[in-house]
């Protein structure tokens, strides 16, 4: 490809909408542009791209043993009907109709259509276990997109699911897909830690993601983890609390005054206490419903946790305004700072749901919010001053420095991607989908099944989060969108512009992925749309070919070297070569 003819166009300055880094370079090195908010267009440089990944995909997938297939974008609500999603999946669900008044939806996820075609094809245990994959775009209408191809609309994923008679044979092939994302994610050029996780929308009893660990502020989760192998997504990391003064001092209960005691820390230093002996109240909103989380004050709640607790769809902490009204309709007075669980019924004729920690469940002597303003109760203990909640569940966000649920040493944190995720879902589809089999007894069984998807879009951006600089991309070469740029320094300059054709043709000729910048544009210029675009390795053709050299520039170490011709040629004829022979 000659630059002068290839369809890119780089930008001097980032987008002003952008966050991450992937989404800044993407845009400005002209691989990708914005259609609609958290729908991008993908330009030739980024389709090259995904085409290299979802290559390395399917060689690996098809070597597990599975067999891709196409199922289609658009899907009937009549099957999400079937599974019990229709109205559970949330407002991520782009629902719509045709002209005959069908309601359709864009698909998020196929659990559904797979379940379908697995039904009308799986009848015997003779024909099991199989794993049938796809590649293809989706669509969740997220709230709030952002971080460019990292949280957007519209994305290219992979999703596979397996069908087996029994947990034993799930329980393999999840580690076959587990071994089988492991060489997909290392060949694309990512190190990866595959961390347990929430499995959402989803389902199942057991879930893990692959993340990226990144120190970028496009991490989207803490990860927390210990050297003895433990990992897990914040939503779904557990701990073990160090020792803490649970108990307060007080003689008796008793309600006193707090004046201007709004938050843990005022209250804290009113009362000179601890902030381990105060019950905090907080105020959600989950599927329009208040729900009411109680939780020792030094601790934050984590809000998938609580909405799993309440088996909810979605989640939000609830507005001031919000509060007033709900404070109103039981007949209080009292702002955040001094809500409490006793005395709240209702709220818009629905019963409010209160959901403790398990932190809280062993207090004594504590603190409590009374819906009093500027009031609390000292002294007050679970039975007799107020009634501790029905529902006790671990809602509890993990800090780092907490213990090891599986060796008692500090956990650690840190920021990370997820770029693939695996799901045991068990008969969650099967079952009221009335997807079964023919067991060796004759008798009808529903299978068990898995799920399994990677992000190929997501990939491709985490990729550029781990391989970058000041400059520009640093693409690793298996998903580079071209392997080498050849750079004459002066296009005007015969023998130049002689040694760059010949160059060109030979890295053409062994089937290198080469671009030849034959644009009339300065040196300066053309250096810095190579560094920006990210090709792996930098031919340039300058003064120093009178003396039989060029130079040669591997992007990813930046090391520079003045060879001959032949040799850099070489080079990069035998890197792809060996790239091409794994």
């Amino acid at each position: 490809m000659r630059m002068s003819k290839l369809f890119v166009q780089t930008l001097r300055e980032f987008p002003s909408d952008a966050e991450v880094v992937s989404h800044k370079l993407l845009v400005r090195a002209g691989f990708i542009r914005k259609l609609a908010m958290g729908v991008y267009n993908y330009l030739p440089l980024m389709w090259r791209v995904l085409k290299k990944v979802e290559n390395i995909v399917r060689e690996e997938m098809d070597s597990a043993g599975a067999q891709e297939l196409l199922m289609p974008f658009v899907q009937p609500k009549e099957l999400w009907e079937e599974s019990g999603r229709w109205g559970a999946y949330g407002a991520e669900l782009m629902r719509l109709q045709d002209r005959h008044g069908r309601e359709m939806c864009l698909g998020p996820t196929h659990e559904e259509i797979i379940t379908s075609i697995a039904r009308d094809g799986l009848k015997s245990y003779k024909q099991l276990p199989v794993n049938l994959y796809q590649i293809q775009s989706k669509f969740r209408d997220e709230r709030r997109p952002r971080f460019g191809l990292l949280r957007g609309r519209e994305f290219i994923m992979k999703d596979a699911y397996s069908f087996d008679t029994s947990q034993e044979g799930l329980d393999k092939e999840y580690k076959n897909m587990w071994n089988a994302y492991t060489k997909i994610f290392k060949r694309c050029g990512l190190e990866t830690k595959a961390v347990q996780s929430d499995s959402g929308a989803i389902g199942g009893s057991v879930s893990h993601e692959f993340m990226v660990i990144t120190d970028t502020d496009a991490g989207e989760n803490d990860v927390f983890y210990c050297d003895c192998g433990y990992a897990a997504n914040s939503n779904h990391a557990i701990s073990n609390l160090p020792t803490a003064k649970t108990s307060g001092d007080w003689s008796k209960a008793e309600i006193i005054d707090t004046p201007n005691t709004h938050s843990i820390e005022e209250l804290c230093d009113f009362l000179k206490i601890e902030p381990t002996v105060i019950v905090k109240s907080l105020v959600y909103i989950v599927d329009k419903i208040p729900v009411i989380a109680l939780i020792r004050a030094d601790k934050a709640v984590e809000e998938t946790k609580l909405m799993n607790a309440v088996k909810g769809n979605d989640i939000r902490i609830a507005t001031a305004g919000e509060i007033e009204d709900i404070m109103k309709v039981n007949g209080f007075d009292a702002d955040r700072g001094f809500i409490g669980p006793k005395g709240l019924k209702e709220y818009n004729g629905e019963k409010i749901k209160f959901v403790a920690d398990e932190t809280v469940k062993d207090m004594k002597n504590f603190v409590i919010g009374i819906n009093k303003k500027d009031m609390h109760g000292v002294g007050y203990n679970w039975g007799s001053e107020v009634d501790l909640p029905e529902l006790i569940a671990d809602i509890r966000l993990v800090e780092a420095g907490e213990l090891c649920p599986e060796c008692g040493k500090p956990l650690k944190v840190t920021r990370g991607i997820e770029v693939g995720n695996i799901f045991q879902l068990g008969t969650k589809y099967s079952a009221p989908m009335n997807a079964v089999y023919t067991d060796i007894d004759g008798k009808t069984k529903p299978y068990v099944m898995g799920c399994y998807g990677i992000g190929i879009s997501r990939t491709a951006a985490a990729t550029v989060e781990a391989h970058h600089d000041e400059h520009g991309i640093k693409w690793p070469l298996a998903i580079a969108p071209y392997h080498a740029i050849v750079i004459p320094v002066s296009t005007k300059d015969e023998l130049q512009m002689k040694v760059a054709e010949d160059i060109y043709k030979t890295l053409i000729k062994h089937g290198v992925e080469a671009v030849i910048d034959d644009r009339d544009e300065r040196a300066g210029v053309k250096f810095k749309d190579a560094d920006l675009i990210g090709f792996p390795y930098r031919i340039t053709v300058g003064k120093g070919i009178s003396e039989g050299l060029v130079e040669f520039k591997v992007r990813e170490t930046e090391e520079i070297s003045n060879i001959k011709p032949e040799d850099a040629a070489e080079i990069v004829v035998t890197a792809v070569t060996n790239l091409k022979m794994k």
